[in-house]
């Protein structure tokens, strides 16, 4: 039996595991900390393949795949791990609250609607009978149907819980130091006190991936995007959809919690949660829920967005036999899990998955008639 090691046990490394060990593989994942604890906690949970991405490509090819998988996906883990994900179909409303705001979002549904997906145009009236909650200060709204929401806390959970009952290995506390490689091939990774054997090795470390030592030349680093959030809680539940505007997120749990986000701070690995960043986030849901000024605040959090420098995750085969990449995935995360794992798996299996990957190699690929 084959041996997986994953480096990060996040939710791009569960659900690696998840899927490996569907397939048969032996899955060891190493951990710093708690698995999940970092990124994967810290995320709304929004699943943007429209209302998060600028533009068409491969890239919006790969977010509407991963989308489509989700349903199933949340169906065979909560089978397994018998943790229910908080997987709700609940729509995002993309709300213009100006007229430029407006311009914005009707060339979006222009490229959108070219690419035969789901939108449906609203002006004020419409947007606000679909959801009261909305402020009368907006002008129209995109309203996308087949944007849902996950909760990211819940899915770590199962993710772990599905892993174990699996029989895959978690080793918490481990600071991967670097690749052991022999030859040509990664074989395993090191720590501070032992190597730890691998026929695969999957980094999956989010913002910390590019800190292992001894990593070959990539096509890009992963570095940490601070992101700051607020929840609120509203009994009973005032409004169902998530909201999306130009300035941030709202999204509304079915138990009454909201979310409400999120900053962008380029300040390294700090995750503090400040006056300002609190005061923008609240500013900016104010003026498209209003209602939310009756909420009471229960927690607020940041969290490390793995970026990387052309905003593309690293995913896939990396340039030696026996390393992969499945990280950088930046403010896509959450909804990218089912297709990270299900890509890995395949490139592990020596298979050659179905969607153009091109873009997201870890390796420099040489442009045409260079050498």
């Amino acid at each position: 039996m084959e041996h997986v090691v994953i480096v990060g046990a996040g939710v791009m490394g569960t659900a690696c595991a998840f899927r490996l060990l569907e397939q048969g593989y032996r899955v060891t994942l190493l951990e710093k900390a708690l698995p999940g604890a970092e990124s994967s906690a810290a995320a709304a949970g929004i699943l943007g393949a429209q209302s998060e991405v600028s533009g068409g490509g491969a890239f919006l090819d790969l977010c509407v795949a991963s989308r489509g998988m989700f349903r199933d996906f949340v169906g065979r883990l909560q089978d397994v791990s018998g943790v229910h994900c908080g997987y709700e179909e609940s729509g995002v409303l993309e709300v213009a609250m100006d007229p430029a705001e407006g311009r914005l979002a009707a060339g979006r549904a222009e490229w959108m609607l070219e690419r035969d997906l789901r939108v449906e145009i609203l002006d004020r009236d419409e947007a606000r009978r679909l959801e009261p909650a909305l402020s009368e200060r907006i002008i129209g709204a995109n309203f996308y149907p087949d944007d849902h929401q996950v909760e990211p806390v819940a899915l770590s959970r199962a993710l772990a819980a599905a892993v174990a009952r699996l029989g895959g290995q978690f080793r918490s506390g481990v600071q991967v130091t670097g690749l052991h490689v022999q030859g040509e091939r990664v074989v395993g990774v090191a720590s501070r006190d032992e190597v730890i054997h691998g026929d695969h090795v999957i980094i999956a470390g989010g913002a910390w991936s590019s800190m292992i030592g001894g990593l070959p030349p990539l096509r890009t680093q992963v570095k940490p995007m601070s992101g700051q959030i607020l929840q609120v809680e509203m009994r009973p539940p005032a409004f169902r959809h998530v909201v999306y505007g130009y300035k941030g997120y709202i999204v509304p749990r079915a138990d009454g919690r909201v979310v409400m986000g999120s900053t962008l701070e380029d300040r390294g690995f700090d995750k503090a949660v400040t006056t300002e960043g609190l005061q923008r986030i609240t500013q900016m849901a104010l003026e498209m829920v209003p209602l939310l000024k009756q909420a009471r605040m229960t927690d607020a959090w940041a969290g490390l967005r793995p970026a990387t420098g052309d905003g593309h995750p690293l995913l896939g085969q990396g340039p030696w036999p026996g390393l992969y990449f499945a990280t950088g995935h930046y403010r896509n995360g959450i909804l990218m899990t089912p297709i990270t794992a299900e890509v890995t798996t395949q490139f592990i299996m020596g298979q050659v998955p179905p969607w153009d990957l091109t873009p997201f190699t870890p390796i420099h690929l040489m442009k045409e008639g260079h050498e």
